[in-house]
């Protein structure tokens, strides 16, 4: 019993594990912990990696394959013959470029050094990292990227270029997205249109491998790029500006070119491993002279043709935003802020869509034009003060309205506006043709040989009370053709054409239908807008444009500089279309270049009449103008084919030129311009005559009155004339009268007046009768801060004015009193009497009586009052004479005997009746006078004995006279 019990108690022990067992224990829990560790890992990486994709969207195929294609292009502007200007403004040149335009030299190059395996993984090649971060870590002499070419094409389409650990993964995982929707043609594609290669040689930076082979080397077509230069462009995208060989201005930079060569070594090892050509061509490529077939340096097309190019940009995206705007169904109205924003919008359009816009400027004329203005020689010294002298021009083809050359200013790095097309000056006397002359011509209201009044015209003026425009010579020459008034630049009759008889109103719609935009509502009540007075003026373009309807036979053909645009595609966007609009007759259009002509051959175009050297070959016509204190000069001129306008002044209006040469220097640099243009392209001037269209007739005219003459006529012009407009009438505007002077202007003689005072000849009925002039002047003097005497204002032909006023004189009963200081001096032998006037104010004039020898004295002469104060009698200092004068009044009252000069006291004799003067004979109808000139406008004066010419014969010659300048010149 004792022994069960103590087998009871006996412990029972399971049986031992092997170690087998054991293991495989412990192998399931590492593998269970394993499981648990890579759950717990990839939770924490997708984790990890959802945090930064959280906020980047998932990009759908669409969206990927337009991001790829999406491409900043390089735009070019060309000359019009297809010449290239340069690239438009940017500091980028990219060119697409074609899969099949690519060479598998430079695929191969490419691939060999940035991803040998790219047409075997799928977006990463992990080993490549692997090999890149050990390379790193180790810092291995040569270090090759760890990207691929898609992941450095994800980088650069859609994701900044920091170095972040963020991006890595995010390119990654773009990769992979862009291999599922991309084919391996696209991606490289894509590639080698984007990456960067540092600079050209022009100092642009170089987008994608055309640019890039174009810019370093000069090569167009890839095909042409040997072993040695795609390897050296295939080394480029890793550190561009490290390995660029040209600056930021297109200089040398040696030591970067080192890099870039050590770096083309690698690529030309890199190729011979993987195959890619041949131990002969590496070693051909490797002694290749890399330097030496660099492309040369040359300037930016910003820097070679800075006003060109900026201004090709700025109508090019005009256009742009033209086309634009004609797309909307409807244009809503925008601000001028919005507007700037629009502009701004094509602007880059323009700069990175591709587009090729070609002009109209010929490479030849802008090259002669800017030889003159890049001359320093042909300009005045800088002034401290004044600053440099400034010019502007362009030349337009007439028929066309394309702009063939323009001058935009002397230099670009002091002053970046155009001034030929940008700014907007007093255009003075180049604006009556355009404002005055064109309208009247065209409307009948006067022709060539049409008569105006050089007699002064008062205006109202809000802060003086009046205003009494002048000319520049400052004197009123009376009635003158309209060919002469316009020959010398006066400015009182094309104010009259300009205020009375066209009208302000009709003269500005005229100059705006040939494209005068600057008119404001203020020029509308300026009455001397027509010789300048303009609130803001008009620019060079636009005044030029104008001038050129006259050479283009009266039809406005709006100037144009961009012919056409083309897209990056090839598609043209823009095409110039010339649409001219007939805006006066032909008639008119010759008249005016007729008229223009005679500015030259005979008026103030004195120094183009000088210095222009193609006379025989290329006729011209023009206009001078110059404004108040000769802030601006202009010359308008312009041949069948071409017109030149001219501009010269200082970038500050108030600053004015000085001196005969700088008030003439439009003149002469329009001479210069229009010589060396003729010169360099004178297959432009094909067109050897102005030709003249049916319509035009000669005819001879009274020159007092643009009428037919009549028995009474003794003054005679002859000129053309529109058909249309010859004139009917017979001439109403002279008359025979007997009438007196009386401070230079004629009255009806009163009653009782001496009849040796009076006068009796053929005299001029003018619209405005000199007597209304000097009431109206006489009214306007008090409300006016400063004026001049009124002899000041009296035309030079004021004493031939038909009276229509008695004479004002009043006798007050009693005889005048004497004049005094009687004195005798001899001039060339001859006696000239002096005196000092009577104190009378009824004198009508003055009696010379002389004796002879002792004699009795006799009247030998009179003098009007306010004739002078001094007779010539002509008596020879040999002969014994004596003299005294006496005062005459309205009565015939004469002054007591006195103030003897040389003799007794005088008996003088009766007056003696003036002889009766004889007539003329009339011109026959459609004659000329004999022994006249065929010259237009020329006023021919028959001799007629014994006849006094009531005109003098500055009424309206066609004598050569100087440049008249000044305001309204």
């Amino acid at each position: 019993m004792v022994e069960e019990n103590k087998k009871k108690t006996v412990k029972q022990h399971p049986p031992r594990r092997s170690w087998l067992r054991r293991f495989g224990s412990v192998v399931k829990w590492m593998f269970i912990l394993g499981i648990l560790g890579i759950l717990f890992a990839g939770g924490a990486l997708a984790g990890y990696i959802t945090s930064i994709v959280k906020d980047d969207p998932v990009r759908t195929e669409e969206l990927i394959q337009q991001q790829v294609s999406l491409n900043a292009v390089t735009g070019f502007a060309y000359f019009r013959d297809g010449q290239p200007i340069g690239q438009l403004r940017t500091e980028e040149d990219r060119r697409l470029i074609e899969f099949n335009d690519i060479p598998q030299l430079v695929i191969d190059a490419v691939l060999a050094i940035e991803d040998n395996n790219f047409y075997d993984h799928k977006g990463v090649d992990f080993s490549s990292t692997l090999r890149a971060v050990k390379q790193k870590l180790l810092n291995e002499s040569v270090q090759t990227g760890g990207s691929t070419l898609t992941q450095q094409l994800a980088r650069r389409v859609f994701l900044n270029l920091d170095r972040t650990e963020d991006r890595k993964v995010k390119e990654i995982l773009l990769s992979l997205r862009l291999e599922r929707f991309l084919s391996k043609q696209e991606i490289i594609t894509a590639y080698l249109n984007k990456v960067p290669f540092g600079n050209g040689s022009n100092g642009y930076n170089v987008f994608g491998i055309k640019a890039a082979s174009k810019g370093i080397f000069g090569v167009e077509d890839l095909e042409k790029l040997n072993v040695a230069q795609a390897a050296y462009l295939a080394g480029l995208p890793q550190l561009p500006s490290k390995y660029s060989a040209f600056n930021g201005v297109g200089e040398f930079n040696e030591t970067a070119f080192n890099r870039a060569i050590d770096r083309q070594q690698l690529v030309l090892r890199r190729m011979l491993e993987e195959n890619k050509i041949t131990s002969s061509q590496y070693d051909e490529a490797r002694l290749f002279d890399i330097k030496g077939s660099l492309a040369p340096h040359s300037k930016k097309a910003y820097a070679t043709f800075p006003y060109l190019m900026l201004e090709t940009e700025r109508k090019a995206a005009e256009i742009l935003l033209s086309i634009n705007e004609d797309k909307k169904e409807a244009k809503d109205t925008t601000s001028p802020a919005e507007d700037t924003v629009l502009l701004e919008e094509a602007r880059q359009k323009l700069m990175t869509g591709g587009y090729r816009v070609y002009t109209t400027i010929d490479k030849k004329v802008y090259s002669a034009m800017h030889s003159v203005s890049e001359n320093s020689d042909n300009f005045t010294k800088d002034s401290k003060a004044r600053g440099k002298e400034q010019t502007a021009g362009m030349m337009i083809e007439n028929k066309t309205g394309a702009i063939l050359g323009m001058i935009e200013g002397r230099d670009f790095n002091i002053e970046q506006m155009n001034y030929a097309t940008q700014m907007v000056r007093q255009p003075g006397s180049t604006m009556k043709p355009i404002a005055a002359y064109l309208p009247a011509l065209d409307a009948g209201l006067i022709q060539p040989a049409g008569i105006l009044d050089d007699a002064p015209i008062i205006l109202k003026d809000g802060s003086k009370g009046f205003h009494i425009p002048k000319n520049a010579n400052n004197r009123y020459q009376g009635l003158v053709t309209a060919r002469y008034a316009l020959n010398k630049s006066l400015n009182i009759p094309a104010l009259k054409l300009f205020n009375e008889k066209v009208g302000i109103k009709d003269s500005w719609a005229f100059s705006k239908k040939l494209g005068i935009t600057t008119i404001q509502d203020e020029d509308y009540s300026a009455k001397t807008g027509v010789i300048g007075g303009l609130r803001y003026g008009v620019s060079v373009e636009e005044l030029t444009n104008a001038y050129s309807s006259i050479a283009n036979n009266g039809a406005f053909t709006d100037a144009y500089m961009i012919e056409k645009i083309v897209d990056s595609e090839g598609k043209v966007v823009y095409q110039h279309k010339v649409n001219p609009e007939q805006v006066y007759s032909k008639q008119t259009a010759y008249l005016m270049t007729d008229m223009l002509r005679t500015v030259i051959t005979n008026g103030t175009a004195s120094t183009v009449r000088k210095n222009y050297k193609h006379f025989k070959d290329v006729p011209i016509v023009g206009k001078t103008g110059s404004t108040q204190n000769y802030g601006d000069v202009w010359f308008m001129g312009y041949s069948p084919d071409v017109t030149l306008g001219m501009w010269v002044g200082y970038k500050e209006q108030i600053n004015t030129l000085q001196g005969d040469a700088q008030k003439r220097q439009a003149q002469t640099l329009w001479t210069k311009v229009m010589n060396a243009v003729i010169n360099k392209r004178p297959e432009l001037f094909v067109t050897k005559e102005f030709s003249k269209p049916d319509g035009i007739v000669k005819k001879t005219v009274s020159a007092y009155s643009g009428k037919l003459p009549t028995s009474l006529t003794d003054r005679f012009t002859t000129d053309i004339f529109n058909a249309k407009y010859v004139p009917t009438e017979s001439d109403d505007g002279i008359s025979k009268a007997k009438y007196i002077t009386y401070k230079g202007v004629n009255y009806i003689p009163l009653e009782g007046t001496p009849e040796d005072f009076l006068k009796e000849k053929i005299v001029v009925k003018r619209e405005k009768p000199i007597q209304d002039l000097v009431k109206e002047l006489l009214a306007a003097f008090p409300a006016m801060k400063e004026h001049k005497d009124l002899s000041y204002y009296m035309p030079a032909d004021a004493k031939t004015d038909f009276p229509t006023e008695v004479d004002p004189r009043v006798d007050d009963g009693t005889a005048p009193a004497a004049p005094g200081e009687v004195s005798v001096s001899y001039n060339s032998g001859k006696a000239v009497i002096s005196f000092t006037p009577s104190s009378s104010s009824d004198v009508v004039g003055y009696r010379l009586y002389r004796s002879m020898k002792g004699g009795p004295f006799k009247k030998q002469l009179v003098l009007s009052a306010g004739e002078g104060n001094s007779f010539s009698s002509g008596t020879p200092s040999s002969v014994n004479a004596t003299f005294y004068v006496a005062a005459v009044d309205v009565a015939d009252h004469e002054s007591a005997s006195g103030s003897v000069a040389g003799g007794a006291t005088p008996t003088p004799e009766a007056t003696p009746t003036p002889t009766e003067l004889p007539g003329t004979e009339p011109t026959p109808e459609g004659e000329t006078i004999p022994g006249a000139t065929e010259d237009p406008g020329m006023i021919i004066v028959p001799p007629v004995n014994g006849t006094e010419t009531p005109l003098d014969s500055g009424s309206g010659s066609n004598a050569a006279g100087g440049n008249a300048t000044g305001n309204g010149q």
